[in-house]
C-alpha cells in the first residue's frame, strides 16, 4: 500500500504538519509506504482552461502539478491537508488540486481519499467539504474518522495540545489503511466496478 500526502500549508513545521505526523506514524506502524509533499510555499498558478492537457496528457505549466501526477497515479490513497483561510483551503493547494485532477486522465476509481484541515477556531467543516469534493468527482471513496478530520491550533505548535484532534488523525490513518487493504482484496476477487460510457448533459 502506498499513500501520497499533500500538505497545503506554507509552513512545513506548522500545525497542519502536526496532524499529518500523527497519520505518518500510524502508516509506518502498519507498513504503509507514504510520501509527504509540501506545496503551500510554492508558486502554483490556477487553471486557465486552455485544454492543452487533453492533447499532451499533462498540464501546460511545468510545476509541482506535473511532478506530483505520477506519484498520485502510483498511490493507493491520497491525503490532502490544509490550514483554514477565510473558511476555505489555502488557495495554492486549490490551484494545484484543480489542475492535478483535471489534467490527469488515469483512472482514479477506488483510490482512497482523505482530507485534513487545521484552524484556529472556525471554518474547518467548510474546508473539509471543499477538499472532499475532489474525491467524490473522481470515484474515490472518502475516509472518515471518529470526528470531522480537523485539528485546532493558532500559533506554531499549538496543535500539539489538541489531544482529540491528534487522536482523530490516528483513527483516520487506521481507517484509511483498512479501507485500502479491503479495496485491494475486493479488486483481486471481484475487479473494479463496471464502467459505463460517460454521459455529459449540458443545458444552455
Amino acid at each position: 500500500m502506498r499513500v501520497l500526502i499533500i500538505n497545503g500549508s506554507p509552513h512545513p513545521e506548522g500545525n497542519t504538519s502536526i496532524a499529518l505526523k500523527e497519520m505518518e506514524q500510524v502508516f509506518a506502524q502498519e507498513g504503509v509506504e507514504y510520501e509527504t509533499v509540501t506545496v503551500g510555499n510554492q508558486a502554483i498558478r490556477g487553471c486557465i482552461a486552455c485544454g492543452k492537457c487533453a492533447e499532451s496528457g499533462k498540464c501546460v505549466f511545468e510545476d509541482a502539478v506535473n511532478e506530483i501526477a505520477p506519484k498520485f497515479e502510483r498511490a493507493d490513497g491520497l491525503v490532502v491537508a490544509s490550514p483554514v483561510y477565510y473558511a476555505s483551503a489555502n488557495a495554492t493547494l486549490i490551484a494545484l488540486l484543480d489542475r492535478l485532477f483535471y489534467s490527469t486522465k488515469f483512472d482514479k476509481t477506488m483510490k482512497v481519499g482523505a482530507s485534513v484541515v487545521c484552524a484556529r477556531r472556525g471554518g474547518c467543516s467548510a474546508t473539509f467539504d471543499e477538499l472532499n469534493k475532489y474525491f467524490t468527482i473522481a470515484n474515490m471513496p472518502v475516509v472518515s474518522s471518529q470526528y470531522w478530520n480537523s485539528i485546532h491550533g493558532r500559533i506554531q505548535g499549538e496543535a500539539e495540545m489538541d489531544g482529540e484532534g491528534k487522536q482523530t488523525m490516528r483513527v483516520l490513518a487506521r481507517n484509511m489503511t483498512f479501507l485500502m487493504r479491503s479495496i485491494e482484496l475486493g479488486r483481486e476477487k471481484f475487479g473494479l466496478p463496471e464502467k459505463e460510457e460517460r454521459i455529459s448533459t449540458s443545458f444552455i
